[in-house]
C-alpha cells in the first residue's frame, strides 16, 4: 500500500487524515503488527488492518480523532473476543495518528522514498499533543512500528517485492498481469512483439521488449536480481526453452517455471540435457505450472493458480532467508 503517497496528496488538498497502524498483534489477529490504512474525515479509507468488526471501530476512532484535531500518536488496545466479539482472540493494540497540512514536506518526502518500492525505515519522537516528524533512518532491522518507552518511534514503510521476470504477454501472460497487480511481486514483463503489451499496466509491471534471439534472454536475465522468479509462457516453445536454459543454468533464481504439459517438461529435460545442463539443475524447471487441482484452462483461471502458488513459494522463500540479505540482494538488483 502506498502509505505516504495518499498523505501527501491529502495534505496538499490541505485535508487532515489518520494514519492507522496496527502496532503491536498477539495471539490469533486478522493482520500484522505494522499493517496500516488511511482514513479520511468522511469515512472513506485505503489500505486495511484487517477489517471486520476491529477495522469497523478503527474507522470510528480515526473520524472522532479528525473531529477533535488531536495530534500525535493515540493507541488503544483491544481484545478482539472480550472486546470486540471477534472469535480471532488476540490482541492488538491500534495506533492513530492525525496528520496535518504543515506536516507536509515530511508527508513529500517519505512518499518519494515509498515511490522507490523499496523498504525503508523511520524514526520519531513522540509526545503528547505534538506532531510527529520522522527521519529516514538505516534498514538494520524491520520493527513494522514499535514506540520506546521514551517516546521513540521506529517504523517501517514500503514491502519487499518479489522480482518476477515474466516471458510472453499473450492471453495467460496478460491474466496472469492483472492477477499479481495487488500481490508483493515487482514485475519485469518482456516480449518480442511490441504491440503486444496492452498500453495500460499496473503500477508494479516494467514493459521490456525482448529480441528473438537466446544472446537476449541472456542479457535480459543477466540483469535480474538473486532471487527473482522466471516465468516463461512465450508463444514460441523454441524461445521458453532458451529462457529455461538461461535462467537455470545460473543457479541463482528461486524459482524457474515454464507454462505447458508433462509432455512438454519431458521434450525439455531432454533439449536442456544435450544443452549441456546437469539433470540435477534440470530438476529445479517447473512445468507444468500453477496448481495441479485446478482444471480450468481460461486465461484467469490459469492466471490465478500460478499467482497462488508463486504466492506459496514466494513466502516459503522468506522464511528459508535471512531478511536483511534477501533486502540487499533486492536493492542491488534494483539499482
Amino acid at each position: 500500500m502506498s502509505v505516504w503517497g495518499h498523505i501527501a496528496r491529502s495534505l496538499e488538498r490541505e485535508e487532515p487524515c489518520a494514519l492507522v497502524t496496527v502496532a503491536t498483534a498477539r495471539g490469533s489477529t486478522p493482520r500484522e503488527n505494522g499493517a496500516r490504512m488511511v482514513v479520511w474525515a468522511d469515512g472513506q479509507f485505503s489500505g486495511t488492518i484487517g477489517g471486520g468488526t476491529l477495522e469497523f471501530e478503527a474507522l470510528r476512532w480515526s473520524r472522532q480523532a479528525l473531529d477533535s484535531g488531536t495530534q500525535g500518536v493515540e493507541q488503544r488496545t483491544v481484545s478482539l473476543g472480550p472486546d470486540l466479539g471477534q472469535c480471532c482472540g488476540g490482541r492488538v493494540d491500534v495506533a492513530i495518528e492525525i496528520l496535518e497540512p504543515a506536516q507536509l514536506p515530511m508527508a513529500r518526502m517519505l512518499a518519494k522514498r515509498e515511490a522507490e518500492r523499496v523498504p525503508f525505515a523511520t524514526r520519531a519522537r513522540v509526545r503528547s499533543g505534538v506532531a510527529v516528524e520522522r527521519a529516514i533512518v538505516d534498514l538494520s532491522e524491520e520493527p513494522g512500528f514499535r514506540l520506546e518507552e521514551d517516546g521513540t518511534l521506529l517504523e517501517t514503510f514500503g514491502d519487499y517485492r518479489r522480482p518476477l521476470y515474466l516471458f510472453g504477454a499473450g492471453h495467460v501472460g496478460r491474466a496472469l498481469i492483472l492477477a499479481f497487480a495487488p500481490l508483493p511481486f515487482e514485475i519485469t514483463w518482456l516480449d518480442s512483439r511490441e504491440e503486444a503489451f496492452p498500453k495500460a499496466v499496473p503500477g508494479n509491471v516494467r514493459k521490456l521488449l525482448l529480441n528473438r534471439d537466446e544472446r537476449s534472454v541472456v542479457e535480459s536475465l543477466a540483469q535480474a536480481p538473486d532471487g527473482a522468479f522466471v516465468l516463461a509462457m512465450t508463444h514460441s516453445h523454441a524461445l521458453d526453452e532458451d529462457i529455461m536454459a538461461a535462467g537455470l543454468a545460473q543457479q541463482r533464481f528461486t524459482y524457474c517455471g515454464v507454462i505447458g504439459s508433462a509432455t512438454k517438461r519431458a521434450r525439455f529435460e531432454k533439449r536442456l540435457k544435450a544443452r549441456g545442463l546437469a539433470p540435477a539443475v534440470i530438476s529445479a524447471m517447473v512445468c507444468p505450472v500453477g496448481v495441479p487441482t485446478i482444471r480450468s484452462k481460461h486465461p484467469a483461471a490459469i492466471a490465478a493458480g500460478i499467482a497462488a502458488d508463486l504466492l506459496e513459494r514466494d513466502e516459503a522463500a522468506r522464511q528459508k532467508t535471512a531478511r536483511p540479505k534477501e533486502l540487499a540482494r533486492f536493492r542491488a538488483g534494483a539499482q
